[in-house]
């Protein structure tokens, strides 16, 4: 069905935004919140850009990118802080996952 990964949400820390694709708004409002607070977090201690996209087999991936002249971004605190996020944020990630492997890719659901 999907091809291409397919962006969830992003937070910049260069525009002060950030960014939840439309086509996920059925989403619990609690759980937009949560992202929205992770990603926003993230970039305000570590820097940059951080995306969590889907892989072409519903994977959630965390990528990041950072302007070439940002020098205050912190290479080694964002592999920190994804691992520290993949760890205490487990059970959401997962949940998200599934939510899309079920809805999206048409997967069947296994408890």
């Amino acid at each position: 069905m999907y091809s291409d990964n397919v962006v969830l949400c992003a937070a910049s820390a260069y525009e002060e935004k950030f960014y939840l694709d439309e086509n996920f708004n059925a989403l619990p409002d609690s759980v937009k919140v949560e992202l929205k607070i992770m990603c926003v977090l993230y970039t305000q201690d570590v820097g940059g850009i951080l995306v969590l996209e889907f892989d072409e087999d519903g994977n959630l991936q965390f990528r990041t990118e950072a302007s070439e002249g940002d020098f205050s971004y912190d290479e080694i605190g964002s592999v920190l802080k994804i691992k520290e996020l993949q760890n205490t944020k487990r059970e959401l990630l997962e949940a998200i996952e599934m939510y899309y492997k079920v809805f999206f890719l048409g997967e069947e659901y296994e408890d």
